[in-house]
């Protein structure tokens, strides 16, 4: 309430509450009943028709999973990294043979998307280098900050007691 001075006598302005509210709520309901959830944008998961069958093509989900043997040394310490019967020297040589195997194209239906890997550790191996090796066969980062999907299918084999 304001008292207003002028020059004959003070008086009263009543704000009317009433019409405010119902203008808000009014208001509220409006912005209630147009809002419209978008779902996010992202990778949608569709299977596109091949143009035309190929004799010569394997089908991918009848492959075999990658295995990558991690084992360990004294203290949890990496010892070794294999996929399959080949010893890598580092995680970046199995990054780089993971990508030969399944190749560049990672859209769905690709290799890359099909394409399976079971991690295999020793039981008393340090979790960093499980997770070095998930980030190994899964993708990478290029140093322009794209990021570069290799394999979403990853599982683990039941550890090896020592």
């Amino acid at each position: 309430m304001k008292i207003r001075k002028t020059g004959r006598q003070a008086e009263k302005v009543e704000l009317m509450m009433t019409p405010m509210i119902d203008i808000v709520f009014q208001l509220l309901i409006f912005f209630i009943m147009t809002f419209k959830i978008v779902a996010p944008e992202g990778d949608f998961n569709v299977k596109m028709p091949l143009a035309a069958p190929s004799e010569s093509a394997t089908d991918v989900s009848q492959l075999p999973p990658l295995k990558v043997r991690l084992t360990a040394a004294a203290g949890g310490r990496i010892a070794g990294v294999y996929l399959g019967q080949s010893k890598m020297a580092s995680f970046g040589e199995l990054r780089e043979r993971i990508l030969e195997v399944v190749g560049r194209d990672t859209g769905p239906g690709s290799v890359a998307a099909e394409t399976e890997v079971e991690l295999d550790c020793d039981y008393n191996l340090d979790f960093q280098y499980v997770i070095d090796a998930v980030t190994a066969v899964s993708g990478e980062v290029t140093p322009e900050g794209q990021i570069v999907k290799l394999v979403e299918k990853i599982r683990f084999a039941p550890p090896r007691k020592p």
